[in-house]
């Protein structure tokens, strides 16, 4: 898929999401965020990116950060729905997730892919690239386009002036569904949605198919859960 031509508007009209919206249960939220804004006032001007890919990593799962338990490093899982969490992930990428479930119950959803809304050109800056399908296709990508960092990490979304979640008046395409990238843990769930046909979507193509299933390692043991992303 190629990315379409996008000619950028002075400003889109975006209205907050406030907290009473988002569903109370991490895999419906996970769905409920396709289609949403997340909204970064810079001082160079604002960032927006509408949200086609997200991975849902709910209460006990293994594959999630909260599986052990508390640790300071993941305090921010532990707040209201609309929070953010945000990890560097490899030592090279931050990576933005929505707390998902009420407080003191730990569970996040992945930001996984944007389609680029407004400041496209500031979003080239940050990723040093031009081409539309790099700005934020992937989470790494995503987060240093819109320059989210471990400063964000415990915003609210749904309150904060600069960092926020938002809506705009555009139906959603049918939602996909398929198994998580990149973990090793719990790895046959189908926790990943996504925006059928929307080029922004990350990840392989095999998985953009509803009959998408993880592949099974024949004759060698599992990888290592140290290439999880979560």
């Amino acid at each position: 898929m190629t990315a379409p031509a996008l000619k950028e508007p002075q400003k889109i009209s975006i209205r907050r999401i406030r907290r009473s919206q988002l569903p109370a249960d991490t895999i419906q939220l996970s769905r409920f965020l396709i289609g949403k804004v997340v909204v970064h006032e810079l001082p160079a001007g604002r960032v927006s990116g509408r949200i086609v890919e997200t991975e849902a990593y709910p209460p006990g799962d293994p594959a999630g950060h909260h599986f052990r338990g508390p640790t300071p490093r993941i305090k921010s899982m532990y707040l209201a729905p609309g929070h953010v969490y945000v990890f560097f992930n490899y030592g090279a990428h931050f990576m933005l997730n929505v707390v998902s479930e009420p407080p003191e119950t730990a569970a996040a959803i992945l930001i996984r892919a944007l389609e680029p809304l407004e400041g496209i050109e500031i979003m080239q800056r940050h990723r040093k690239s031009a081409e539309l399908l790099d700005l934020t296709r992937g989470p790494g990508r995503l987060a240093q386009a819109l320059q989210i960092d471990r400063r964000h990490d415990g915003v609210d979304l749904c309150e904060n002036e600069t960092l926020w979640l938002g809506e705009i008046n555009r139906p959603v395409s049918p939602i996909g569904k398929s198994v998580r990238i990149g973990i090793t843990r719990a790895a046959g769930k189908l926790l990943r949605f996504f925006e059928r046909g929307n080029p922004y979507v990350s990840g392989p193509k095999r998985l953009l198919h509803p009959s998408s299933k993880p592949r099974k390692t024949r004759g060698r043991s599992a990888p290592s859960s140290k290439k999880s992303t979560r």
